[in-house]
Order: structure tokens, then sequence, then C-alpha cells
């Protein structure tokens, strides 16, 4: 009830000789979209978010003024297989201060991960992900006519600005269709099974056909990591054949760079995957937490510059007016200080 009272009860005005304000619920938040002919020029990106803890992270996200936002999974964390329970984490999402402002300073795509899913590290056998996807899609405002709404999994692309500055966004589901992980002791160790799969045979095919859409540059959103093999928690990895043909397909892919980014971790690193002709590496930005940081060693040989530790979040930059146009990723402390930097030109071969 966010209205004053016109007048107060006899009782209370003997009492205390004053009208009071009853306390106000926040006003509903309505998630934009981007345009697909406006220029992108920055991105800002980050996971892993406690939607009851404050997060400044998100602030200074606002604070940078990005065209687009890319929430990378565990938006949330709602492990429950109540739907009345995950809807209520979403509300208090949607009541942080902090995320408010995030959501009106920009439009935000956003894909799950396992703690939004409904179950810590769950794949395709999740009873409640109906359900889940339900509420993620009415959430962040899922137009009726996405296709999200008519095909298993959450999976999207979309691709904005002009022509010469074209920056498809491909967003994938790492949940709905992944077969069962293999463990051992506190770790899992690596799938061989030739029909274990990650993204299941409905999404590898749209996920072929988005790969040909002609673009500058394409930002592969995965919510857990794809490069790093060496840790032993969730990763591409751990269903090595499934990793191999994402490299590959990517690899193929005709865009003058393609980008990798990821969340899950709750630490945040730039990991580099060599060409095999010498070119340009494979970049993965790994973007996590925005607000609950875990400190700690982890191993990673394709790292690039420091693991972060903190609370943090990235950003994509794109120099289009640069000689040669460049791509600047970064890693950010909560408060917007750059902690990671790589900057990536765009060479003018394999445009398409």
């Amino acid at each position: 009830m966010g209205q004053l009272i016109a007048g107060c009860l006899a009782l209370v005005a003997l009492a205390t000789g004053s009208c009071t304000r009853l306390p106000s619920a926040p006003s509903p938040i309505v998630h934009r979209k981007p345009a697909p002919d406006a220029l992108v020029s920055r991105i800002a990106l980050g996971s892993c978010l406690q939607q009851r803890r404050p997060a400044p992270a998100l602030v200074a996200m606002a604070a940078l003024r990005p065209d687009v936002v890319l929430l990378l999974g565990d938006n949330v964390y709602a492990d429950t297989d109540d739907p009345r329970r995950m809807r209520e984490a979403y509300a208090e999402l949607a009541a942080n201060p902090d995320y408010r402002q995030l959501v009106a300073a920009a439009p935000i795509l956003a894909v799950w991960d396992d703690h939004d899913y409904g179950a810590n590290d769950a794949g395709a056998e999740w009873a409640m992900k109906h359900a889940a996807k339900r509420i993620l899609l009415d959430f962040f405002d899922e137009p009726p006519d996405s296709p999200r709404w008519q095909r298993d999994g959450i999976y999207d692309a979309r691709l904005l600005g002009p022509a010469g500055r074209r920056v498809q966004i491909v967003l994938l589901d790492t949940r709905w269709f992944r077969s069962p992980l293999r463990r051992e002791g506190q770790a899992y160790v690596p799938v061989r099974d030739p029909e274990a799969t990650i993204l299941g045979a409905a999404q590898w095919a749209w996920l072929e056909t988005q790969l040909r859409v002609p673009a500058e540059v394409r930002i592969v959103v995965s919510s857990i990591q794809v490069l790093p093999e060496e840790h032993r928690f969730e990763k591409w990895a751990n269903i090595p054949a499934e990793r191999e043909r994402l490299l590959e397909a990517l690899r193929s892919a005709d865009a003058r760079a393609t980008i990798i980014v990821s969340g899950d971790r709750h630490r945040g690193e730039l990991s580099a995957l060599a060409s095999a002709d010498g070119g340009q590496p494979l970049y993965e930005l790994t973007a996590s937490s925005l607000n609950a940081a875990i400190p700690g060693s982890e191993p990673n040989r394709l790292r690039v510059g420091p693991l972060v530790t903190e609370a943090n979040f990235g950003t994509i930059d794109f120099a289009w007016d640069a000689a040669p146009p460049e791509v600047v990723l970064r890693l950010h402390d909560m408060r917007g200080a750059v902690l990671v930097e790589q900057r990536l030109a765009l060479a003018t071969a394999g445009a398409p």
C-alpha cells in the first residue's frame, strides 16, 4: 500500500497526535530490450547476484551507461522446487535498490545458470524447469511473440547495430538439455559418452544457423566456463566432445572477432586459447560474482592476467572509429576500477 492515509484512526490520533505513512511496496520494474538498429559502444556483464544483499557493482555498472547489460546466470539464488518461492526470489531482486538503478540505466538480456534454474548443478533432469522458464521470462519481460516462449530452453540471439558495426549476442542455454555429469569424490570428471550433450540437438541446429548470420563481432554467452579445463567444478570440459564441437564451430564462424563471456565461478578472469594458425586468440571473459565473490586460488593455464577474487563485473567496449577498430575487454571491481584489460584489434581479414 503506497499512498498516504487520508486520516488517522481516532485512537492513533489521540495517542500520537500525528498521521503516519504506511510502508510502500516498490513500484514495478520494466526490463527494456535493446533496439536492433542501435549502435553498441559498450556492453556490461555480470553474474552470481545474491538478491537480498547490497550490490554496489550494479550501481557502478549503471554509471558507465552501457548500451546493453548481459546477466550471465545465477541472477537470483532460488534453489527450490516451489514456484511460489522462486517468484519471491525474483521479487526480492526487483526490490533491490541497486538492481533498480541498473534496470533504469540500460536494456538487459539474461540467461540462467543452476541457482535460477532451481537446483545446484542441475541439467535436463530437473523437474521444475518448465515453471522456472516461465518465471524467468515473465520477470525479464520477454515479449509474447518471442520464440523463447515457443521452444524448449531459453536460448536466444540478438543482432544489434548498423552494417559494418554489427554485434551479434548469442545466448546459450547450458541447463535445459544437459546430460548428467560424472563425479568422482569432490570433482567432476570428463564424460566420454558420445551421446552426452550440453546444448542438445535442437539448440545445436539453431546455433549453427546463428553462427552464419553476418556480424562484425559475436558475443557468445555461456553461463559456465568454456575455455578453462583444470578446476573441478562445472565447465564445458566435463563433456569434452561438446567443448571441442563448440570451439570448432566458433573457429569456423565468419566474424572479425568472437568473444565468449561466462559467469558461475564467483571469481573473475580472462582466458585465451591460442589460434592454431597464429591468428588472434579466442578470449573468454568470466565476470563473477556481482556481490558474492569467493577468495582463494583456482588453476587455469589459459588465464591472462590475475584471478579476481573480489566482487566484479565486466565490460566490452567497441572503438569503432579507431584505426584499426578495436574491442576492449575489462573486469572492474565493485566501484568500477579496472582490474583486468585486454585490447583486440578488429582485423579486416575475414570480415563478413
